[in-house]
């Protein structure tokens, strides 16, 4: 029979020894892989920060985007994160600063400079409206269903609504009047589509919706007078006249143009 072989008690601490050793190798090389992993981050953050101070917005894409791709748990990348969506607006990529800026936004809901994305996103929105081919051929916008202008008129909401003292609220807010005025001029359009079609109940409800959703913005003046030329081109008098009262208590000027064309002649177009 035998016995388990019992390791002689002597060699016990030169086997101690070199575990230890190994152990503080491998330590030492755990530091170095961390010290090399924070220069490599710091470096292209740097260059990255360099490019996009002297306006090579593309070159800072590219550092921001391969920092992101090798040190994505890195310090550098959460902000290289925030200073790509800039880089990406800057260099008229509106769809990418959208995405980043989205992007941001999901992966870092309690971050301290979500209102900076929310702002950013709103933005890019906001001027992705003034596509370079609509003004080539002059393309008026506000016949361009809104999409993008819901979009930012939405993000700038949230960012008013989420963070009212943020430093960028004020400017949000100021963009939201032009954007909800936008919003009520494509709803006026539409409008005016059915009434020229002899739809007039249907652009009586078209202009509606744009009186109680946008109160208050330039743009309904038009939508009131377009709910007068429909009750006027369906013969009903008392709801047009009610309708006219309404315009001219909130909009006097309109209220004048609205009567001088009513005086005009049905034969006269001009």
């Amino acid at each position: 029979m035998f016995l388990p072989a019992v390791m002689p008690r002597a060699r016990l601490p030169a086997i101690l020894s070199l575990v230890l050793l190994v152990l503080l190798v491998m330590a030492g090389c755990a530091s170095d892989n961390e010290r090399d992993m924070k220069s490599g981050a710091d470096q292209l953050y740097d260059r990255a920060q360099s490019a996009m101070d002297s306006g090579n917005f593309r070159n800072a894409i590219t550092y921001y985007e391969t920092l992101a791709a090798r040190f994505p748990f890195s310090n550098q990348a959460k902000q290289g994160q925030l200073d790509l969506i800039y880089c990406y607006y800057m260099n008229a990529e509106p769809e990418s600063a959208i995405d980043a800026a989205s992007q941001f936004e999901r992966e870092n809901p309690t971050h301290p400079r979500v209102d900076y994305a929310l702002y950013m996103r709103g933005l890019a929105n906001f001027s992705g409206q003034s596509n370079a081919i609509y003004r080539f051929f002059d393309v008026d916008l506000a016949r361009r269903p809104p999409d993008r202008t819901r979009e930012s008129f939405s993000a700038f909401a949230q960012l008013v609504q989420r963070y009212p003292k943020s430093r960028y609220a004020a400017d949000a807010r100021q963009r939201m009047v032009f954007l909800r005025n936008r919003l009520a001029e494509y709803e006026n359009d539409v409008a005016r589509y059915y009434f020229k079609r002899g739809a007039y109940l249907a652009a009586i409800d078209r202009a509606r919706f744009n009186v109680e959703s946008y109160d208050g913005a330039p743009a309904v003046a038009e939508s009131l007078r377009i709910i007068i030329d429909s009750y006027r081109a369906l013969g009903m008098t008392d709801l047009a006249d009610s309708t006219r009262e309404v315009l001219a208590a909130n909009f006097p000027e309109a209220a004048r143009e609205q009567a001088k064309e009513e005086e005009k002649p049905w034969y006269r177009f001009w």
